[in-house]
């Protein structure tokens, strides 16, 4: 997922596209910001810090945290993180958990879409290409999201 995330940031600066792939590298594996800053510099670690959730909270607690910051994000990690939910979204269009249900599906679109909409400063391709896959689902599963 990592290279559709950094892949999706075509006009971004070395670094932006560095974090992208490293976005969920502190999350999903033992490596910790620091050893991004000492391998990748301090503006590549402060990036994927920005984009890096606390595991140690509930993970209900993670997505309200995620809805709640995403006015706060740097425009960079704005870009990362729309980049992030597009993949998302797209993984589950596409091979959603084979023990996700419509329902489930939808409480995650739903989700994602509140965290973008949060955003102060979206990449605005980026953003057209989320509203456009977001629509997809409503398309293909729902008739109305409320």
């Amino acid at each position: 997922m990592a290279d559709l995330v950094a892949s999706s940031l075509t006009e971004a600066d070395a670094n932006l596209i560095i974090a992208a792939f490293l976005h969920d590298v502190v999350e999903d594996t033992p490596t910790t910001n620091p050893e991004v800053a000492e391998r990748f510099g301090p503006d590549v670690a402060a990036l994927v810090g920005e984009v890096t959730d606390d595991k140690s909270l509930p993970k209900a607690e993670r997505k309200r945290l995620q809805i709640e910051s995403a006015p706060k994000k740097s425009k960079r990690t704005q870009s990362i993180k729309i980049a992030d939910k597009i993949s998302n979204l797209r993984a589950i269009l596409d091979s959603p958990p084979t023990d996700w249900d419509v329902q489930r599906k939808k409480e995650y679109f739903v989700w994602a879409k509140q965290v973008v909409d949060g955003f102060t400063a979206p990449n605005e391709v980026l953003k057209a290409e989320f509203e456009k896959i977001f629509q997809e689902f409503d398309k293909r599963f729902l008739t109305d999201f409320q």
